[in-house]
Parts: C-alpha cells; structure tokens; sequence
C-alpha cells in the first residue's frame, strides 16, 4: 500500500527526482569547513523559531518592551531558555557565517561557474547583520537605546544622504516609539522574508552547480622544487 502511495505522489510531484537530485547528487572529497553553511542554515531555522516564539509575548511598545522582556526571561516558563538561544545564536549567526565567508574565500570557490552562488552569500551576510543591529533594539533598555543612538548616527554620516538614511532608520531624527516599531517590522518581517528568500536561491545555486574541490596542492608527495 506504501508503495502505491509512494507511485501515485512520485506521478504528480515527481518528488523521486527532487530526492535524487538534492541528497544523492555526488560531491567531491571534503572537510570539516564545508559544514559551515549547513550549520549556519540550522542556525538560521533555530533563530527562526525561537524568534516566532518570542513574538508571542514580547511588546513592541516603549511602554511595555522592557517590562515583555523581562517576563520572558524571569517568569514565563523556559521563557530564560528561549530567548538565550535567540540571544546567543544571533551571534553564532554572524560567526558561522563570517567563517563561512572566509572558507570560501580561502579555497577559490567563489571563481566561474560560482560568481551568483558568491554574491548572494555576500547579501546573506549583510542581512545577518542587520538582524544582529535591528534587533539589539528590542529590549529597550539603556544599552540598546544608546547603542542603537551611535549605530543609526554613523549611518547619518554618510556622505550627502546620511539625514535622509538617519531619518528613515529612526523615523525622525530622534529615537523614538517609531524607531522601535520600525526596528521591529524590519526585523520579523522583511529580513525574514528577504532572507529566506535568498538561502532558497542560494540552494538552488549550490545544488545547480554543485560545490567546488578544495584545491589541490601544487606538489605531489616526493616531489622536489627548488
């Protein structure tokens, strides 16, 4: 019966094809360092639910967003746990990816046919970063607001538009109930949607084109350069 279900789904979805492709495609000899995408992918999904989780709860509101925090983190049951794995994976994040970044770098294998598979690893980590900067905010205690103040008034330095950028990321030109509430839709909902929008690419990409050979070494064992 298994089997028949299995047939009359493989007709519609062809979801044998899909299976092949993507967990029996073949892949050359590697290390270690070529598990630093998978792990910040999980990374990325962790930081997904927990953050799902942590909305229920938490207030976008000056008034209330300490006081949300708070209760999650001393009252709500495992609330601690929850948040300290958003809390610290948001920097597992950065590092997973900024090592990824750099195996990448190290071993050639953003070179011809993998230039797209380069560019939007590169975008990927611009949006971890902006996860990391629009949500360190959200606690609205006396770190983040000051913090928030010196990173948004950098951005207001640039060249020409550097009001205009100041004014759109706080909302006006002080931080205010507006700038939270923008740091917060930025932060649950388009970095989320561009982000995972980008890794389904970014997959796609990699499974396309396969991923490259750690290079091999210009001697072979025995031989002499002099």
């Amino acid at each position: 019966m298994l089997a028949n279900i299995s047939n009359w789904l493989d007709e519609r979805f062809g979801w044998r094809t899909v299976w092949e492709t993507i967990f029996r495609r073949k892949i050359p000899k590697v290390n270690w360092l070529y598990t630093l995408g998978s792990a910040t992918l999980f990374v990325a999904v962790l930081q997904a639910v927990t953050g799902i989780l942590l909305t229920l709860y938490y207030v976008p509101s000056p008034d209330q967003a300490y006081a949300s925090v708070q209760f999650i983190t001393y009252e709500l049951p495992a609330g601690w746990f929850i948040r300290g794995l958003h809390h610290y994976g948001a920097s597992a994040m950065v590092i997973l990816a900024v090592l990824h970044m750099l195996r990448v770098i190290f071993y050639g294998a953003y070179k011809f046919p993998r230039e797209m598979t380069w560019i939007t690893g590169v975008l990927l980590l611009l949006i971890v970063i902006g996860f990391g900067f629009t949500g360190y905010l959200l606690p609205w205690d006396q770190k983040a607001f000051w913090a928030t103040t010196v990173g948004t008034q950098i951005a207001g330095t640039a060249p020409g538009i550097g009001d205009f950028i100041l004014r759109v990321m706080r909302g006006g030109q002080e931080l205010s109930e507006v700038t939270l509430a923008r740091f917060f839709g930025v932060h649950v909902w388009v970095l989320p949607a561009l982000l995972f929008s980008l890794i389904g690419v970014h997959l796609y990409l990699i499974i396309r084109l396969g991923i490259s050979a750690p290079p091999k070494k210009g001697l072979d064992k025995g031989e002499n350069h002099e």
